[in-house]
């Protein structure tokens, strides 16, 4: 199968930069560019969306929390309305950007907090879904396996790419390990590699407890904000490009 290497950018704000990405451009085929709400600004979203352009690279929306202190990874006390409000607003204003360039939004990925509040009630994620349907039924959304976001997609009958995270641990209920506790973000450069080869040759990821569990995704996603990612990213690269050569 083809494998979309993927990461999250711009997600500076203002003079501020969280990441290469320049350098990731090089490596990915496809971006989900943060629109202003947890990261990002009108500057960093129109930079990013140009050079995805010029570089070949998908770009999606990478919605968030209003929460530029905390990054969009804290829960925030906001109605289902709001957060149907908030998709749309950063969803329609990456679409403005975009069609500036001749480039086309082509798929949504939620982003932390965000995600994690979509994702903890079904009728929660398929309202969410219904927002993104109305402004695009063409567009694909990213969610990871066995997600209410991904099930609520299906049902609306949108397109569906569920994403491998290749920096990040996993326990073994498939989830991810929180932020925060030992072991829970991967820095190494071989140890990701190891997990992305194991990932593509066998479809499993070996969770930090030791337990093998299977992975149904099509997308690697690499996270731009990790120390390195340029480095990882190009390692995910070298995997993908050795096991299509193969």
């Amino acid at each position: 199968m083809k494998i979309d290497l993927n990461s999250d950018m711009g997600e500076g704000f203002g003079r501020w930069t969280v990441a290469d990405d320049d350098g990731l451009m090089n490596v990915i085929s496809s971006a989900n560019i943060a629109c202003g709400y947890h990261a990002g600004d009108y500057a960093i979203m129109d930079r990013t969306v140009r050079l995805a352009k010029e570089r070949g690279v998908a770009i999606g929306a990478h919605p968030g929390l209003p929460d530029l202190i905390g990054f969009g990874r804290r829960n925030m006390a906001v109605s289902d309305a709001d957060m149907e409000a908030m998709l749309a607003c950063q969803i329609g204003a990456l679409q403005g950007i975009a069609a500036r360039y001749g480039h086309r939004v082509t798929h949504v990925s939620y982003h932390a907090a965000f995600g994690n509040m979509a994702n903890a009630d079904e009728a929660r994620a398929m309202r969410l879904v219904r927002v993104i349907a109305s402004l695009d039924r063409e567009l694909t959304v990213f969610s990871m396996p066995g997600q209410p976001t991904a099930r609520a997609a299906e049902k609306l009958g949108l397109r569906v790419r569920t994403l491998f995270l290749a920096d990040r641990a996993y326990t073994a209920a498939g989830e991810l390990v929180p932020r925060g506790e030992p072991g829970a973000v991967i820095h190494d450069l071989d140890g990701v590699r190891a997990r992305v080869r194991q990932f593509i040759r066998e479809g499993t990821v070996t969770t930090i407890g030791g337990d093998v569990i299977a992975v149904d995704a099509r997308a690697i996603l690499v996270h731009s904000d990790t120390p390195g990612s340029v480095e990882l990213a190009r390692a995910v690269r070298a995997e993908i490009d050795t096991s299509e050569a193969a």
